[in-house]
């Protein structure tokens, strides 16, 4: 919960938010105030009590809200990289978020909205890769230390690779709207880490 805010309160800021994003979604990051306020029935001024620096400052917001989403979107599969099945599991939970998404990517829209060198954004970008890798790293030691997977290969470093081979073939994806370098880059990643006979 937002510090300072009631549950009733952070309640609220929810609702906008995730109306905002529906709304995004639908339309686009260009959308106004007065478009996102109607969508979320919310008047003016409770906008600027959530939100008093404006549409940044929302854009933001919506913007963490997607980089949520995408982990989400991976669950319960990213918490539980214990097995190969569920490896597999998580493969096709990926790929089929992606081939959902298409072309437009909402996270990348929003933060096309902001300006290169803001430090929100980043903050937004570095935040969510972080916790995606650590969260692959952890599936890669578990299967090392159960010899699942081949300990030739750095765990850090073996997530990084995973983390690549899905945000290189999202963008592939947005450029030619095929998600076949996605499935090519992480199945040959992922054979990679096999234990060999």
């Amino acid at each position: 919960m937002p510090q300072g805010l009631t549950s009733k309160g952070a309640a609220t800021r929810d609702r906008i938010i995730e109306g905002a994003a529906v709304l995004m979604r639908q339309s686009g990051a260009g959308v106004s105030l007065d478009e996102i306020r109607e969508a979320t029935r919310t008047s003016k001024s409770q906008l600027f009590h959530y939100f008093p620096q404006g549409r940044e400052q929302l854009l933001l917001a919506v913007a963490r809200h997607e980089a949520d989403q995408i982990l989400a979107d991976q669950q319960p599969h990213l918490d539980d990289l214990t097995s190969w099945r569920s490896w597999h599991a998580w493969r096709n939970t990926v790929v089929a978020r992606y081939r959902r998404q298409g072309r437009h990517c909402p996270l990348s829209v929003l933060l096309g909205q902001l300006a290169p060198d803001d430090e929100g954004a980043r903050t937004v970008t570095v935040d969510l890769l972080e916790r995606w890798h650590a969260k692959l790293a952890a599936g890669v030691r578990h299967m090392q230390d159960h010899e699942l997977m081949t300990r030739g290969i750095d765990a850090e470093r073996a997530a990084e690779a995973l983390l690549v081979s899905v945000e290189g073939g999202a963008l592939i994806l947005i450029s030619t709207g095929s998600v076949s370098p996605l499935e090519t880059s992480l199945d040959l990643t992922l054979d990679q880490l096999r234990v060999r006979p």
